[in-house]
């Protein structure tokens, strides 16, 4: 596997820490890449949901890119960036990072563009307020 470029700075917010453990590994030993998806899930729910002052969903994962596995021990950092907002919907840019070993070693490894839309009570799209 090629190494893909990388920058050498996350761009975007820091919304999310946390450890690997061994309860989230696949057969090759590697971090199951849903576990890192959902990861990502929580943290750009974090910023949509307070950027719409609500409730928001998820409707579409985009540009999904694994470029380097998550192992046990790495603390996994996850940056989340506004890319767009809509009328109803927010584009968010997530990066997730690790530090392996807990140290200050840091690589890229998976990003994406997830689609959120605001949502009311009653789980229709709503506006998304004005800043």
């Amino acid at each position: 596997m090629q190494s893909a470029p990388q920058s050498t700075a996350p761009k975007g917010e820091l919304t999310l820490r946390t450890l690997a453990m061994p309860r989230d590994v696949n057969t090759n030993g590697d971090i199951f890449g849903g576990w890192v998806l959902s990861q990502m899930d929580m943290a750009a729910g974090i910023v949509a949901s307070a950027r719409a002052q609500g409730r928001v969903a998820t409707v579409a994962i985009d540009a999904m890119k694994f470029i380097r596995p998550v192992k046990v021990g790495d603390v996994l950092c996850i940056y989340v960036h506004i890319a767009r907002i809509g009328r109803t919907s927010m584009a968010m840019e997530i990066e997730a990072w690790v530090l392996r070993n807990r140290q200050d070693q840091r690589e890229k490894v998976t990003e994406a563009v997830f689609t959120f839309v605001a949502i009311d009570e009653a789980g229709k799209p709503r506006v998304v307020p004005e800043a």
